[in-house]
């Protein structure tokens, strides 16, 4: 088929006007060009403006263990017919307990949303078929810092990510820019602040279809969160279909 038009999808959105109230009643909302998702039904989950210069807004998961919210696109992105795929965010984290977060790209994406993995004590366990991402977990013995997880590729998906600790440790209430990117080939990249950490030849599936968001969950009776500042999301079009 011919190309016609924009080539490049190019999602961006800054925080400074973001709200869906906490307490609301619908299992979906789309906020600017990205959807939210998750527990937001619940009477503890949703995403609000904070006081913070530059446009912020604070995502709000759950008090449930596996439940959360999430920021981002649908599933639909395929590395190999859309490569390089982006996903970029600033954010903070107001605290390091009770909570698991995501920064990246995953095959699934549920109304009421599941992380992509799973990571308590020294163990990682791969819930979506395909990953690429930054999380970080409270359940983890070195909770204090991003790791890269990947899954479905040629590589072999880390399990243990207290072996693999690259970078520093992660500051409360210190904002940090994270960025993903995943080429045609399932090649993936990891950059905190602009510093590339690690590169994985066939990190994830080139095939499946993928969505990239930001994530927060509960892994206690305590509500998690994370505060955003910008999510950046860039593909490029499939002109073969």
């Amino acid at each position: 088929m011919a190309e016609a038009g924009p080539g490049l999808i190019k999602n961006r959105l800054d925080m400074g006007g973001v709200h869906y109230p906490i307490a609301n009643t619908l299992t979906a909302a789309t906020i600017g060009p990205f959807s939210l998702t998750g527990s937001i039904d619940q009477t503890d989950c949703g995403i609000v403006p904070i006081s913070k210069a530059g446009g912020w807004a604070r995502l709000t998961g759950t008090n449930e263990n596996g439940a959360g919210a999430i920021l981002g696109t649908q599933v639909g992105f395929s590395p190999v017919l859309n490569g390089t795929l982006v996903l970029e965010t600033r954010l903070e984290l107001q605290a390091q307990t009770a909570r698991h977060t995501w920064v990246g790209f995953a095959a699934d994406r549920a109304l009421d949303t599941a992380e992509p993995l799973t990571a308590v004590t020294v163990t990682i366990t791969p819930v979506s078929s395909s990953y690429v991402g930054f999380f970080q977990d409270s359940q983890l013995t070195a909770n204090g810092f991003w790791y890269m997880a990947y899954n479905g590729g040629t590589a072999t998906a880390p399990t243990t990510p207290i072996t693999g600790i690259i970078g520093d440790a992660i500051v409360t209430a210190e904002s940090q820019v994270l960025r993903i990117e995943i080429d045609t080939n399932g090649t993936a990249r990891w950059y905190t602040d602009g510093e590339l950490l690690q590169t994985v030849v066939g990190a994830c599936s080139t095939t499946t279809l993928l969505a990239a968001y930001v994530g927060t969950f509960g892994t206690t009776t305590t509500i998690s969160d994370v505060d955003l500042n910008y999510i950046l999301f860039n593909a490029n079009r499939d002109w073969t279909v």
